[in-house]
C-alpha cells in the first residue's frame, strides 16, 4: 500500500472516532513560525485594589426604570415626544410600583448567569428613585413613598451581589440645568434659571448621598455629559467614599472603563486596550419598558454578548421593568433563553484570555485557558467548516459546549492552501444549520501549551504525516 493511501485510510478511521492522527511526532525543539502571532497569555492590567471585582463578575444586569414606565413610553419620550414638563411631572402622582420585589429581580439575575446589577437612580427626566434631600421630584413624594435604591441595595448586600448606580448628568426637571435644546436636552424653559455652578453643586450633593447612604456600592455609571465639563475631583470623591466602585468614562473624566453601546460603534479589534463594559438592551427601540416594543433576536444578543466577553470585556444586558415593578414577560423569556445559552458556554467566557490572534480566520474569535482553546462562532459561517490557520496541530478532543457533542477535526492540506503549501487544523462537518440561531462554541483541548500548536512543517516534508485534500 502506498504511503499516501495509508494516510488517507488511517485518517478516515480516526475521524470516526473523533481523534486526528495527523499530529506530527517529533523530539526536536519546535521552531517558531514567523507567521504566527503567539498569544502571550496576558489579560488586561488589573486595578490592583477593590475594584478588581469588575474582572471577575463579567456579566451584569442593567435596569432602566422610572416614570416613563407608567404610560409605557420610551425613557426619553419627554424629549423625543415633545412633552411639556408640566404634563410629564404629573406622572409622579401615579408612581406606585406595588409589585416591586428586589429579591425577584436578583433571582432573575442569577438564573440568567449574571453577577452584578446597575440601575438608573436618576434618568434624564430628573426623577430620583431614592430618598434625596435635594429635590422633591423623587419616589418618596409619590403614592409609593418608598426608597427604591435603598430596597435594592439591602437585597444586594444580603446576597453579596455588587450594585452599580447609574446617574444622568442631563436633567430635564432641575431649574439650574442648562437645557439648550441640544441632543438629550429640552428646549430652554422660561421658568428655569440656568446656572451650571449651582447645578453642579446639586449634582455633587446627590452623588454624595448615593455614595454615603446605601452601604457599599461597586460602580458609578455616568451618562450624558452634554456640557463637556471636565473635573477629576468628582470621581475622586466617589473613589474616596466608595473605593470598590468602578467608574465609567461618560462623566467628567475618562474614568476606569469604556462603554460601547448597542451596535453604534464598529469595533473589530481582537482585544481591548482598557477595561470595557458593553451595554445592550433586549428591546430594539427602548431601554425602559415601552408598550409594543420590538425585540432583538436571540442570535443577535448572543453574538453581541460573546463578541465582547471573548475579548475580556464585561457586558450589561438591560431590561426595563413595567410600572408595577415586574419584568415584562417577553423580556423575561429572552433572559431565560440567554441564561440557558450562557450556562452552556460560560467556561469559554469567564476567567479566559483573548486569543483571536492565534488564527487569521476572522469568521471566528478565540479565547483560551491553559492548554484549552475555545472557538466562538459569533459570525455567519459561509460553510460547515472552520479552518484555524495557521494552527497545524490537532487537539486531543473537540467538544461543542452548547450540547456536549463531539466535533470532528482534521489537519489537512486543502486546495485553497496551495500558495502556502501547508496543512492546517480544520473543524469539519459542523452542525451550522442546526445551530444557526445561536452562538456555537467549540472547546479544543490540546496536549501541549498553546504556544506550540503551530509547527514549522509543510505538507511536502517527508515525515510530516499530513493528509492532502
Amino acid at each position: 500500500m502506498k504511503r499516501r493511501d495509508f494516510i488517507r485510510k488511517t485518517a478516515g478511521a480516526s475521524l470516526v472516532a473523533g481523534v486526528s492522527p495527523f499530529v506530527m511526532a517529533s523530539n526536536t525543539n519546535l521552531l517558531i513560525s514567523d507567521e504566527l502571532r503567539f498569544f502571550s497569555g496576558g489579560k488586561l492590567k488589573r486595578f490592583g485594589d477593590g475594584r478588581d471585582w469588575f474582572f471577575e463578575k463579567r456579566f451584569g444586569m442593567f435596569i432602566h426604570w422610572g416614570l416613563y414606565a407608567i404610560p409605557g413610553w420610551h425613557e426619553q419620550h419627554q424629549w423625543r415626544g415633545r412633552i411639556e414638563r408640566e404634563e410629564y411631572i404629573k406622572l409622579a402622582d401615579l408612581w406606585n410600583p406595588v409589585r416591586f420585589d428586589p429579591e425577584r429581580w436578583l433571582d432573575i439575575l442569577e438564573e440568567t448567569g449574571m453577577k452584578y446589577i446597575c440601575i438608573t437612580t436618576k434618568h434624564h427626566d430628573g426623577f430620583c428613585l431614592w430618598d434625596t434631600k435635594y429635590t422633591a421630584f423623587n419616589t418618596m413624594n409619590t403614592p409609593y413613598g418608598k426608597d427604591i435604591i435603598g430596597m435594592l441595595a439591602d437585597a444586594c448586600h444580603k446576597r453579596d451581589i455588587p450594585l452599580s448606580l447609574y446617574y444622568s448628568i442631563a436633567d430635564w426637571n432641575h431649574e439650574n440645568y442648562p437645557n439648550k435644546g441640544l441632543a438629550h436636552q429640552l428646549p430652554p424653559q422660561p421658568q428655569d434659571s440656568p446656572d451650571w455652578d449651582k447645578y453642579l453643586e446639586f449634582l455633587k450633593n446627590q452623588v454624595r448621598e448615593l455614595c454615603t447612604n446605601y452601604g457599599e456600592i461597586h460602580g458609578f455609571w455616568w451618562d450624558i455629559n452634554r456640557t463637556g465639563y471636565h473635573d477629576t475631583s468628582i470621581n475622586d470623591m466617589v473613589r474616596q467614599l466608595q473605593p470598590k466602585a468602578v467608574i465609567n468614562n461618560r462623566g467628567f473624566d475618562d474614568g476606569d472603563f469604556g462603554t460601547p453601546e448597542r451596535d453604534y460603534q464598529a469595533d473589530d479589534s481582537l482585544a481591548f486596550d482598557r477595561p470595557t463594559e458593553a451595554c445592550q438592551s433586549v428591546g430594539i427601540e427602548s431601554w425602559g419598558y415601552r408598550e409594543n416594543e420590538d425585540f432583538y433576536t436571540d442570535r443577535h444578543l448572543f453574538r453581541s454578548i460573546d463578541r465582547y466577553m471573548v475579548r475580556d470585556a464585561n457586558y450589561l444586558l438591560n431590561v426595563g421593568p413595567m410600572a408595577d415593578g415586574t419584568i415584562p414577560a417577553e423580556s423575561l423569556e429572552i433572559l431565560k433563553r440567554t441564561g440557558k445559552w450562557y450556562s452552556a458556554v460560560k467556561e469559554s467566557l469567564e476567567d479566559v484570555n483573548p486569543a483571536s490572534s492565534l488564527t487569521s480566520n476572522r469568521n471566528v474569535m478565540l479565547s483560551s485557558r491553559d492548554n484549552t482553546l475555545y472557538v466562538h462562532i459569533n459570525k455567519e459561517l459561509p460553510g460547515n467548516v472552520v479552518k484555524l490557520k495557521p494552527v497545524n496541530v490537532a487537539p486531543v478532543r473537540a467538544t461543542l459546549l452548547n450540547d456536549g457533542r463531539n466535533i470532528e477535526f482534521v489537519v489537512r492540506f486543502s486546495p485553497s492552501d496551495h500558495l502556502e503549501q501547508k496543512a492546517y487544523l480544520n473543524l469539519i462537518n459542523l452542525p451550522v444549520n442546526e445551530l444557526c440561531n445561536t452562538v456555537p462554541v467549540i472547546k479544543l483541548e490540546f496536549d501541549r501549551p498553546l504556544s506550540e500548536i503551530v509547527q514549522p512543517v509543510s505538507p511536502q516534508d517527508g515525515n510530516s504525516g499530513w493528509v492532502f485534500g
